[in-house]
């Protein structure tokens, strides 16, 4: 996305807050269709050549569907290729495919000869979902009031723990923290459930480590985010002006400086809540999970060709559309950008 400031005297950023228009307002006037509809045009080719990257990787990986089962008859294994469309030439299977995916059929899976991977996808989709949003909510929630906290006591014992928590947060993967976490609350103390879920249901106790888990990263960075640009923002003139007429600290704090300082979190949450989706792939192994995710190292270790292009394409357009959105909500929540 390439922005720029508009050349209005008024609007430049020199300390002075946004204007504060309502959000219908904000929604209705700043929406940039024609960048909108430009960035969906450009998403094409972008999907195709990661359909077109993913595909050929795939086939170029060593075993075939039916590597790992007991060595079929040459006849029933030649049969059975040709039913998938196996024996064909390999640019051919390409061309294939891609004209079933342009018309919204990802195929059939191989492994699981009775389902299809759209509805191998459709029956996973909600768990990954479920796990990234909350994950995504908490992170937002926490990080952000531990990075103002951290900024409005700067320099402070305060600072340095919350800045200390925040490296942990970073330095350490999740695939670690996921077996401490399911070790510790799951097995030793029982408060939650260790993996899977009950009765094939999602709750409160199966979903609390893995959100948990796939939260902390975020949680430490967007604590960051938040603190550099809070104590830029409470530097501002406007800030000043404010106290001088007297208004307290607290609407200073969550009306004024807050919401600006959150700006640039906007450009960041777009691509961090792609990333947890398809961060969730180890999660969701770690607790069990029928998620995508779960799905797609199956499928990866069964060769399941069209299963594992499926998942890549969905999580592919999550990312494209995510990015979009972040991108969107960023303009409409600062009027003073314009999109070219």
């Amino acid at each position: 996305m390439q922005t720029t400031m508009q050349d209005n005297p008024e609007t430049k950023t020199s300390g002075k807050p946004i204007p504060q228009n309502s959000i219908f307002q904000r929604v209705v006037t700043a929406i940039p269709l024609g960048y909108v509809l430009r960035r969906l045009f450009l998403a094409i080719p972008t999907m195709l050549l990661i359909i077109t990257v993913a595909f050929f990787l795939m086939r170029a990986a060593p075993g075939n569907p039916y590597s790992t089962d007991r060595k079929l008859a040459p006849e029933v294994e030649a049969n059975m290729k040709a039913a998938l469309g196996l024996d064909k030439p390999l640019i051919e299977q390409y061309g294939n495919y891609l004209g079933n995916v342009v018309q919204g059929d990802l195929g059939p899976s191989m492994r699981n000869s009775d389902k299809s991977v759209s509805e191998i996808i459709g029956d996973g989709i909600g768990v990954s979902l479920t796990l990234g949003a909350c994950s995504m909510v908490l992170a937002i929630f926490i990080g952000t009031a531990l990075g103002i906290g951290a900024a409005i006591r700067k320099n402070t014992m305060t600072d340095y723990s919350i800045m200390a928590f925040a490296m942990l947060g970073i330095s350490v993967p999740t695939f670690v923290i996921g077996p401490i976490l399911s070790l510790a609350f799951g097995v030793w103390w029982g408060l939650f459930s260790a993996g899977g879920l009950d009765l094939g249901r999602m709750n409160f106790s199966n979903m609390f480590l893995p959100v948990v888990t796939l939260a902390l990263p975020q949680i430490a960075i967007i604590s960051r985010l938040m603190r550099a640009s809070m104590i830029e923002v409470l530097q501002l003139s406007y800030l000043r002006t404010a106290r001088a007429k007297g208004l307290s600290d607290l609407t200073i704090l969550l009306r004024h400086a807050a919401p600006a300082a959150a700006l640039p979190l906007v450009s960041y949450i777009g691509p961090a809540t792609a990333g947890l989706l398809t961060g969730s792939v180890v999660i969701e192994r770690v607790f069990s999970l029928p998620g995508v995710g779960q799905y797609f190292i199956d499928g990866a270790i069964n060769r399941d060709f069209p299963l594992v292009m499926g998942v890549v394409i969905l999580y592919s357009g999550l990312i494209v559309i995510f990015n979009l959105i972040a991108d969107v909500v960023y303009g409409v929540l600062d009027p003073r950008v314009s999109y070219n």
